[in-house]
């Protein structure tokens, strides 16, 4: 694992590559205790030894490392005599340092590819079969087409299975069938009906766990399609999109961030409140059914860097929302181009029709359950529609008094909206 810390130095990190022949040697000469098998933890043991100088006199070998000490704000950079090991490094005009074994390491684009297939790679780590959810976006597709591709690698002896789900006409259901026929999955379809997705409200948010209108609509559709897998197959472990809006900047209303920084800035604050939304969407319905539903998008690699990266390259551009990832995948025919640029689509706006969203179809529903708002006693976030009101009755009842499980409703920024809907937003295209 990378960076390197050993727990005796906690103000010490070491990123490396080679190898280090005389370790053990200096294991013995200095009686340094490692706690890894690599050896390339000598280097931490001699610099708390003696510094950097001492460390960089004592290693025999072949090496490339960065050490970063907190405590002194250093960092150094080591390269064995000859190179063998190359070590490249640039300080851009804002001070930052940028440091790679190779040139075309400060390749953004061939970066992102790298640490979302690596993401996704170890997330193949089962005994049991793996599957995708593909709702036909970009971040499912994208996820699905390098499992599908590392599965073939890895020589898996068994088809990749794709699920997705929707009503009569959703444009999600169109999209994930164009990509698994691209893909040559074992695809799987689940048609539903606006009863069968009202029908199970009361037990999505008994499993969620909370009040918030977009996560509950979002969780329906999710609850039924984990439904389907555990009944009708053997897969267990799942990979999905989940995260990419959150880190990529993916959500409609980004496009209307009044400068890139004030994009950083929602991107940031959206992956700090995930946990109480949209990840509880995927745990909570997978769990519901046994199933286990791995996020490559939120893998700590690939979010430090992406988010590491200038503010202005992960901005919308050209009024299209996640322009860098999208970009970045662009040349490699994984999937079809019509799905790469395609319009990011809410999972429970890309389930039905866009002749009757689920946002109206649930509107119609709440209109015949819910007479009036007049009698209000929730003090933490109480409701100001009648569909919220539906919900946080059924979640009291469920859970009384625990409104404060969820800080405040999801909603998009930089709108007059009143409703969480993409649809709703003036910049969503018809």
């Amino acid at each position: 694992m990378q960076p390197m810390r050993v727990l005796h130095y906690p103000n010490v990190w070491l990123m490396y590559n080679g190898e280090i022949y005389n370790y053990r040697q200096l294991q013995k000469q200095f009686d340094f205790h490692y706690t890894t098998q690599c050896d390339g933890e000598a280097i931490i043991h001699l610099y708390n030894r003696g510094g950097i100088e001492f460390a960089a006199r004592h290693l025999d070998g072949v090496f490339a490392f960065c050490l970063f000490d907190t405590e002194k704000r250093k960092v150094y950079l080591g390269r064995d005599t000859f190179g063998v090991k190359p070590l490249y490094h640039v300080i851009k005009e804002d001070g930052s340092l940028s440091v790679c074994s190779e040139v075309k390491g400060e390749d953004v684009k061939t970066n992102i590819r790298t640490l979302l297939r690596s993401a996704v790679d170890k997330r193949l780590m089962s005994e049991r079969r793996i599957g995708c959810l593909l709702s036909g976006g970009v971040d499912s597709s994208l996820v699905t087409s390098l499992v599908v591709d590392l599965a073939k690698e890895r020589k898996l002896p068994y088809r990749i299975q794709t699920f997705s789900i929707g009503m009569e006409g959703s444009p999600d259901l169109a999209s994930a069938r164009k990509v698994a026929n691209h893909l040559g999955t074992e695809h799987h379809e689940v048609i539903v009906t606006p009863q069968e997705a009202i029908d199970v409200i009361d037990d999505v948010i008994y499993h969620l766990e909370t009040y918030d209108i977009i996560t509950i609509r979002g969780s329906i559709g999710m609850y039924l399609l984990c439904e389907y897998v555990k009944e009708h197959t053997d897969t267990t472990v799942i990979l999905s999109g989940e995260g990419a809006d959150e880190v990529a900047q993916g959500y409609i209303y980004f496009k209307e961030a009044p400068s890139a920084e004030d994009s950083d800035k929602e991107s940031r604050r959206l992956c700090k409140d995930i946990s109480m939304f949209y990840v509880q969407r995927v745990d909570r319905m997978s769990s519901a059914f046994g199933l286990e539903i791995r996020v490559p998008f939120l893998d700590h690699t690939f979010t430090n860097y992406y988010l590491s990266l200038d503010p202005a390259l992960r901005a919308p551009k050209k009024g299209i929302e996640k322009y860098l990832l999208r970009s970045a995948f662009e040349d490699m025919d994984i999937i079809p181009r019509e799905v790469l640029w395609r319009q990011k689509e809410g999972f429970s706006d890309g389930l039905t029709s866009p002749t009757k969203s689920w946002y109206q179809m649930i509107q119609d529903f709440v209109e015949e359950e819910i007479n009036d708002l007049a009698v209000q006693d929730y003090f933490i976030n109480p409701p100001l529609t009648k569909e919220s009101l539906y919900y946080r009755r059924i979640f009291e009842g469920f859970f009384s008094g625990q409104g404060h499980l969820i800080p405040y409703f999801w909603m998009p920024k930089w709108s007059k909206s009143s409703d969480p809907s993409a649809r709703t937003l003036d910049s969503y295209k018809h």
